[in-house]
């Protein structure tokens, strides 16, 4: 998977030239995925039909362990933790509570920050990296043929202008336009009609960062951004009503009142909000050269935070691919992986979600108190449940005959020199971790004239398996007593022009 490299920087390309990439959503999956091609040397462009700003006004607030493993490889993860407070048990229910100090990962806990400071570290990222971007943007319409994509759109002053490019992402939201443009069917059903949203002050602390709990008639969430500002999430059943109803501070206090015991004080409130939660999802990633992520592929109900998580993840997976097939360093065949990949996942997190939330809304208290005693007891459902909230429990399909740790994610193990893998990964590359004993023919390691190459490492310990790590932490091939001709084998089939 070697070939020439290219810079991202550079002017844009004028309306009607082609683009490698064009990105369309600037929420956090857009910017990533964003950011990661133009890493790896692919101009990309990024449209985005809002203005340049970042809004203090988003949804999500949590980042979980894998996600921050993730930015960890793209040397994030230490500036978004100084942004925000962190939490080693997570408490859905009175009854439910899961512990986030177990989890073999080096983030064993869940960071509660809002989603704009995400937001900020990846674009500030993707700016420097090179990505072109155009806001107050909107694609209008889409075309595409067995050579590229057309993109109309209207410009910033009202004009219509088209772009063409090789391939395209809708990263664009949950109404995105890239996937109605493609034609793909949004199947799934409400799993709440009316959902409330509020940033307020309290005159009271709460006992924990995040502290969650409901009735059967009325639930309540409040996490802290650690800056004097709460974010607060409910409902009520008994009024259910249009997202465009009128929300006043009085309602989200009576409801968290009843929910919580206490509203804590409330007051002051910076913004109000109601919305409806949906469980849905596009049955095609990729129609040709257009692909699908985050919520334009995916929506989920709020319980457990994993809705912007998994559109990360989502991200995370295509990026190498695409770069890697734009560059010429693999096929196109590659990219009909994410389907066979990411779909599983997001069909998962639409059931361990919805699961949450219907388990929130149970009329019957006992069944709920059932439910989380299993959980809180069964230590197989119990690692079963933190691995999918966390996302650190997912593994991708294997070709028949692979290696059993072929898929798995692969944590932040110690490499040799005092290492760490995920500090091996940085700028999108392979890594091959290797028996110290094992050494490799300088010539049987691709260079930087081909493309980002791989980085060799050894393991600290005296472990004997070789496994090549992907950009995205997974295992693309592993070996038990590897020679060094299996290690060469391995290079030369997923770098051709290596040796």
């Amino acid at each position: 998977m070697n070939g020439t490299s290219s810079t991202g920087k550079g002017t844009s390309p004028a309306p009607g030239a082609t683009h490698p990439v064009i990105v369309v959503g600037a929420g956090p999956t857009g910017l990533l995925l964003a950011g990661d091609l133009a890493e790896a040397g692919v101009a990309v462009t990024l449209l985005e039909k809002r203005p340049r700003q970042v809004s203090n006004l988003s949804r999500a607030f949590g980042v979980h362990a894998r996600t921050l493993e993730q930015l960890d490889a793209r040397g994030l993860a230490d500036d978004l933790l100084a942004t925000g407070s962190t939490i080693t048990r997570l408490r859905l229910f009175r009854r439910l509570s899961l512990d986030l100090s177990t989890l073999p990962s080096r983030f064993p806990f869940l960071l509660i920050t809002p989603q704009y400071e995400v937001e900020r570290l990846l674009e500030q990222r993707a700016r420097r990296l090179g990505v072109r971007f155009h806001h107050e943007t909107e694609l209008l319409a889409l075309r595409q043929d067995a050579d590229g994509v057309d993109l109309d759109v209207r410009a910033p002053d009202g004009t219509p202008a088209t772009h063409r490019a090789a391939y395209v992402v809708g990263t664009d939201g949950h109404r995105s336009a890239v996937r109605q443009a493609v034609g793909q069917p949004f199947p799934g059903v409400s799993v709440i009609t009316s959902l409330f949203l509020a940033d307020v002050r309290l005159a009271e602390k709460p006992g924990s960062v995040l502290t969650v709990d409901g009735t059967g008639d009325v639930f309540a969430m409040i996490a802290s951004f650690g800056d004097g500002w709460y974010r607060v999430m409910g409902w009520n059943r008994r009024n259910e009503v249009p997202d465009d109803h009128p929300l006043d501070l009085g309602e989200v206090k009576d409801v968290t009142r009843r929910a919580l015991g206490t509203d804590y004080g409330m007051h002051d409130a910076r913004w109000l909000s109601r919305f409806h939660s949906d469980e849905r999802q596009a049955p095609q990633y990729r129609v040709g050269r257009v692909f699908l992520a985050g919520d334009a592929a995916h929506i989920h109900s709020p319980a457990g935070g994993q809705g912007m998580n998994t559109g990360l993840q989502d991200a995370a997976n295509l990026g190498w691919k695409l770069a890697a097939v734009v560059k010429g360093q693999a096929p196109d065949s590659l990219l009909d992986t994410y389907q066979a990949e990411r779909h599983p996942v997001g069909k998962a997190v639409l059931r361990s979600s919805g699961g949450l939330v219907r388990l929130a809304r149970a009329h019957n208290p006992a069944l709920r108190a059932t439910v989380t005693a299993l959980i809180n007891t069964a230590a197989p459902a119990r690692t079963r449940a933190l691995a999918q909230i966390t996302g650190i429990g997912y593994r991708y399909p294997a070709p028949r005959g692979a290696h059993p740790l072929t898929g798995t994610r692969v944590p932040d193990v110690t490499l040799a020199g005092d290492r760490r893998l995920y500090q091996a990964l940085r700028g999108g590359r392979f890594v091959l971790i290797t028996p110290p004993a094992v050494r490799l023919p300088h010539d049987a390691v691709p260079d930087g004239r081909h493309g980002t190459p791989p980085a060799v490492e050894h393991w600290a310990g005296d472990r004997r398996t070789a496994v090549l790590v992907r950009p995205d932490g997974y295992v693309a091939w592993a070996a038990d007593d590897a020679r060094t001709a299996d290690l060469e084998a391995a290079l030369a089939a997923r770098f051709p022009t290596a040796g």
